[in-house]
């Protein structure tokens, strides 16, 4: 099946110093330590490939994430300051000064944080450390869009239509917005991930969404400067991997379709992108190529096109100087090490292959797991890993994470929490093999986006390949039905809820590293009881009463009115998780469970669904189900960044109060009633906490 693979490996061998260029031959630098300027995933990422080559990690951590996995599996790991990004991971002396004192010849910088900083990487070349990234030119002159654009249309890239001048007043963008026409694109001369950038339908939008893109771009980057650009209807988002040496030479491993995003972000990408000719893949990858040539590119990075969807006519976006999130999916279908590449090159060896030698073989996903609520406008979200148990990794299934069981997810960096890559023989075996896997992805203790990819992947459009980066926005009602509960996921909560009781009492948990006593609530049955039993849920604000009583065999079960079922259930175990197997009327299905005091939560085919138990009306307080209009909470855990008023000062509804930063974004906290300022509960720099009163409003 992978035939393809060992060419490339074979390949890899018979021409690991073959060079292919007459250029003077630069001075090899053998690379023994490196210092890892990241955290999270992508540091445990480049050094499961450190370790494969013999090569020590350091690893440097911030306040917040001294307990992290990738501190833990560094050959060593130093303290850089508080968890505050731009006092540690964002600090390059102090990243430095540890490189220095270690002797690590090497920082590889992920992605984020320094990997596209022009002054870091020349900090570094002064330091004489490597830096394992592109030389400060190429960032720089891909860095800057507007520079960027002049560069690519010079070396014969294809460029979309727009104004990238230094005039930055509104009359002259104003002037520029007409020319350009309706609806256009306003992005940040520096920006990168979604940051700075917004769509202005028609004149009347133009200005507020420029000054809130310059808002955030100054916020994001130190620059409000910004350029206007034709808005692509219906675009796709393809970007081509490239790597080049010091050499001279430059190669393609093929495209990445990227085009389903949340709020300019990412959140699933595929190689090789569906519906793309093989014509049309080599004029992307050939474009590629002149780019990062034309900048005298090293090392590895990304090409960012925009496709049109109609007509497949594609134009240069940015190219991202830095390894992507995305990559382990072309590493899935080229065989091909990226980061290996990244370290041999710093350290000065030449491209291992051709451009000829480079193959691919079958089809790869990735989905981002993060912590949001996708039903809240992806609203990122924090807290506790309480439960967390993944899908068995082997050569065909990767999960690339920073997190294990019982670590936090805190607000202070991005809410992802891993990436599930999977690989298949075509598009449609990597599919089938995602959404398996997907459904066997448990976290309890915060929300999760995993439910919503469920639906994604397994969305008619989706399926077909017929993907575009406004494709939530276009599908959004089917891909966020009615929540509904059916009798089967109620039975299961409520067998999964006494099967649970019953192994506790045996001190046989039903789950691998338990961080909390499920069963703290009595509710008083057992199995061998000849009782009925009832369990009540609360399902969408509805609740649920499931009775049950012991027969010979298993169990009788009725919903609320409804009939009584036969049910029968077995307990299974996979290396270490465990499965019911639940029999009912003839039907079979399997699913499993994670029991808090107040939630019975059941994973199955569908995903995730949580139930809350209903107490007794003694157990609940006089205030709960109250909601006081008059005051502003935060709607996640954050940061208090501005506050616009002070006690006594008189508010309209709807007027900005407060704002909060979590997640690198930032929400404005509105006023919904008129009033006067009673109280305020923070001040700038505090954190707050999910449902925490900052201002009250009498």
């Amino acid at each position: 099946m992978f035939a393809g693979l060992k060419q490339i490996a074979k390949a890899n061998q018979i021409c690991r110093f073959r060079f292919y260029s007459t250029r003077k031959i630069p001075s090899i630098k053998p690379i023994n330590k490196v210092l890892i300027a990241n955290r999270g995933e992508i540091a445990v990422r480049v050094m499961r490939t450190c370790k494969n080559l013999g090569i020590r990690t350091i690893a440097v951590f911030s306040d917040a994430d001294a307990k992290a996995l990738h501190v833990s599996l560094a050959d060593e790991a130093h303290h850089i300051g508080p968890a505050l990004s731009q006092k540690s991971y964002l600090c390059g002396e102090k990243i430095i000064e540890v490189a220095k004192k270690t002797g690590a010849q090497a920082i590889h910088p992920g992605y984020g944080f320094l990997s596209e900083s022009v002054e870091f990487s020349d900090l570094c070349q002064k330091e004489n450390v490597i830096f394992i990234g592109p030389p400060a030119s190429a960032i720089r002159d891909m860095g800057i869009k507007s520079t960027s654009k002049s560069i690519m249309n010079a070396a014969g890239v294809p460029c979309i239509g727009g104004y990238h001048g230094d005039d930055q007043s509104d009359e002259k963008l104003i002037a520029e917005a007409e020319i350009i026409g309706f609806p256009l694109m306003i992005k940040a001369v520096r920006g990168g991930g979604g940051k700075g950038m917004r769509i202005a339908n028609d004149p009347s939008e133009f200005l507020p969404q420029l000054n809130s893109a310059r808002t955030e771009s100054e916020k994001a980057f130190g620059d409000s400067s910004m350029l206007l650009e034709k808005y692509v209807q219906s675009p796709r988002h393809v970007e081509v991997q490239v790597f080049a040496d010091m050499y001279g030479n430059a190669v393609y491993l093929w495209e990445r379709d990227c085009s389903v995003q949340r709020r300019h972000q990412k959140i699933i990408e595929e190689a090789p992108a569906p519906g793309i000719s093989e014509s049309l893949r080599r004029e992307l990858g050939e474009a590629a190529v002149r780019a990062a040539k034309a900048v005298n590119y090293v090392g590895a990075g990304t090409v960012e096109f925009i496709l049109d969807k109609n007509d497949l006519s594609f134009h240069f976006m940015e190219m991202n100087t830095r390894l992507q999130v995305e990559h382990p999916i072309t590493e899935m279908i080229t065989g091909v090490d990226l980061v290996d590449w990244q370290i041999r090159i710093a350290g000065g060896e030449p491209l291992p292959v051709t451009q000829e030698q480079i193959t691919r073989n079958g089809h790869a996903f990735e989905a981002r797991i993060y912590a949001e609520n996708p039903r809240n406008n992806f609203l990122p979200g924090a807290g506790p890993l309480e439960h967390l148990t993944t899908p068995q990794a082997n050569e065909f299934v990767r999960v690339e994470t920073g997190v294990k069981e019982g670590d936090e997810v805190t607000v202070h960096y991005d809410p992802m929490i891993a990436k599930l890559v999977v690989w298949g023989r075509d598009r449609t075996q990597a599919l089938n093999s995602l959404i398996f896997r997907l459904s066997n992805y448990h976290i309890t203790g915060l929300d999760t986006n995993v439910n919503f990819l469920i639906n994604l992947a397994r969305h008619d459009y989706f399926q077909k390949g017929d993907v575009h980066t406004g494709f939530i926005d276009q599908h959004f009602e089917s891909l966020f039905p009615p929540t509904t509960v059916s009798n089967e996921v109620l039975v299961q909560a409520a067998i999964g809820l006494i099967v649970n009781e019953n192994n506790s009492a045996s001190q046989n948990t039903l789950r691998a590293n338990q961080l909390n006593d499920p069963f703290a609530m009595n509710l008083g049955f057992r199995i061998n009881s000849n009782e009925t039993r009832s369990v009540k849920f609360d399902s969408e604000g509805k609740e649920e009463n499931i009775s049950l009583t012991q027969t010979n065999d298993g169990f009788k079960v009725k919903v609320n009115d409804g009939e009584w079922r036969n049910v029968n259930v077995k307990v299974l175990k996979d290396d270490s998780r465990y499965t019911l197997k639940l029999s009912m009327d003839g039907s079979v299905s399997n699913f499993s469970v994670v029991v808090t005091p107040e939630i019975v939560t059941i994973f199955n085919q569908d995903g995730k669904t949580d139930l809350q138990i209903v107490q007794s009306k003694f157990l609940m307080s006089e205030s709960d189900g109250l909601v006081n209009k008059s005051s502003l909470s935060a709607p996640m855990p954050g940061i208090i960044d501005r506050i616009f008023v002070n006690v006594g000062d008189e508010v309209q509804p709807g007027q900005s109060i407060a704002v909060i930063i979590a997640m690198k974004m930032e929400y404005v906290l509105k006023a919904t009633i008129g009033g006067k300022v009673k109280s305020i509960a923070g001040k700038v720099g505090d954190n707050i906490g999910k449902g925490v009163t900052l201002v009250e409003i009498d």
